[in-house]
């Protein structure tokens, strides 16, 4: 075999292993719509309310404080850096808008799923991980047990649930941080920084921020599910797999955000 006949056989085989992953992902997502929306249609238990429950507080509830803190130290930062140009063209009274179109637009909703990503992503991926190399989803589909509705199903609507939340939490969060630091710090008075805050936020600031969020919120639930279930080869498997998970997610993320900027740009300017 030739360097070039080898060059592209190693090429059509990277080829084919990523058509092979796609698929198995788009049959997840499949899956998941099927069992989340069709199947109570049809009579079918689509997952419990007790599982979903403590999804929603794991995910929200125990990630409320590293979300208002991580969203608080930005806001902070933000204002002062943004002061520090302002203050040369004589707007400093500007640092509140841009400190509140900042979060709302674009760093509260990536804030948010990063943090998520790495704290709730990497989670699901460990545990479902270890389910798999103990085989315990074998051991569901033995006793007629899907494992989509039992595992997959209160995890995604949660997070769809929660990092929004989180999101508009983060906003909040974020223009308060930037608030304390202008007016304790900066000598911007406490009405003019609200007002300019609130006069430069509008509907498609918080809509764009939340549209992004809802995005993240599946790009990180199925990167984590479809890698946690994949798992292989033990122990060292859920490490590699969780580490796999997050940095699948963060990439996921960054392009996700890149890609909804630019049709938010042009298609609603």
């Amino acid at each position: 075999m030739t360097k070039l006949e080898s060059y592209f056989g190693s090429i059509g085989k990277t080829t084919h292993q990523f058509l092979i992953e796609v698929a198995k992902i788009w049959q997840l997502v499949t899956d998941f719509f099927y069992w989340a929306i069709l199947a109570p249609f049809k009579g079918k238990k689509s997952f419990g309310r007790e599982a979903f429950s403590r999804q929603l507080f794991f995910m929200g509830n125990e990630s409320l404080f590293i979300v208002a803190l991580v969203s608080a130290s930005v806001g902070a930062v933000l204002a002062l850096q943004a002061a520090y140009q302002l203050k040369e063209f004589g707007a400093l009274m500007y640092t509140g808008a841009l400190v509140s179109v900042s979060m709302a637009r674009e760093l509260g909703p990536i804030i948010t799923a990063i943090v998520i990503a790495g704290r709730v992503g990497a989670s699901i991926t460990a545990e479902l991980g270890t389910m798999k190399v103990q085989e315990e989803v074998d051991a569901l589909v033995t006793m007629g047990i899907p494992p989509i509705p039992f595992l997959v199903v209160p995890r995604i609507l949660a997070i769809i649930i929660m990092l929004p939340s989180l999101t508009v939490l983060s906003y909040a969060i974020g223009i308060l941080g930037g608030y304390l630091i202008s007016t304790t710090s900066l000598g911007i008075g406490s009405e003019v920084y609200l007002q300019e805050s609130f006069d430069a936020l509008v509907a498609k600031d918080l809509m764009t921020g939340l549209a992004k969020s809802f995005v993240f919120s599946l790009l990180v639930g199925f990167i984590a599910i479809y890698t946690g279930l994949g798992v292989r080869g033990g122990a060292e498997g859920v490490g590699r797999a969780t580490t796999q998970s997050v940095v699948a997610s963060i990439i996921a993320i960054i392009v996700a955000d890149g890609i909804c900027t630019a049709v938010f740009y042009y298609v609603f300017p």
